[in-house]
């Protein structure tokens, strides 16, 4: 079975990013707009998942909540024609990243850098991504919150996403 580690943000951040993400996202309707801070990866069994949620239980409780500064939208082009809001790095947004692809968690990496963002446009033809692109990187973006959550996904057989457990980060900061 499929997982995934993410932080989602607030409610009114996530119909922000929804707006674009009905008409430009065809994931839209597999899962919530979120920040992945470890990419999908797959279990054989019950005693590896077990393991798992025990050692995420752990590293909730001494990783504090995680601000976050979403300052722009970008692109990953010419890689894809994904479209985001930048998240600006911080120390613990990077920490939190780097520990869930220690062990226990399983080591691979399908990206080797971690860019923090939340995606508004995926999967778009080369013409429309770059009216798109031009269109959004003139509007204003500004919004800071702080999440104090992170959620162990699982993914189903729709290709859909959801919450297998949630996680409150108790850690000082």
């Amino acid at each position: 079975m499929n997982y995934g580690i993410v932080l989602f943000p607030s409610k009114s951040f996530q119909d922000l990013a929804n707006g674009y993400r009905r008409r430009y996202d065809s994931h839209y309707a597999n899962i919530a707009p979120h920040i992945t801070v470890k990419e999908r990866f797959s279990l054989e069994d019950k005693g590896e998942l077990s393991k798992l949620v025990e050692a995420l239980r752990e590293l909730a409780r001494q990783t504090p909540p995680i601000s976050i500064d979403v300052y722009k939208v970008d692109t990953f082009y010419p890689q894809s024609t994904t479209i985001f809001y930048k998240i600006r790095e911080n120390a613990e947004l990077s920490a939190l990243n780097m520990k869930l692809y220690e062990p226990p968690f399983p080591t691979d990496r399908a990206h080797s850098i971690f860019i923090p963002h939340v995606t508004i446009a995926q999967k778009l033809p080369q013409s429309e991504h770059a009216d798109i692109v031009g269109q959004l990187k003139m509007t204003d973006i500004s919004h800071q919150e702080t999440i104090d959550r992170v959620q162990l996904l699982y993914q189903l057989d729709n290709e859909s996403w959801t919450v297998y457990e949630t996680f409150l980060l108790q850690g000082q900061a």
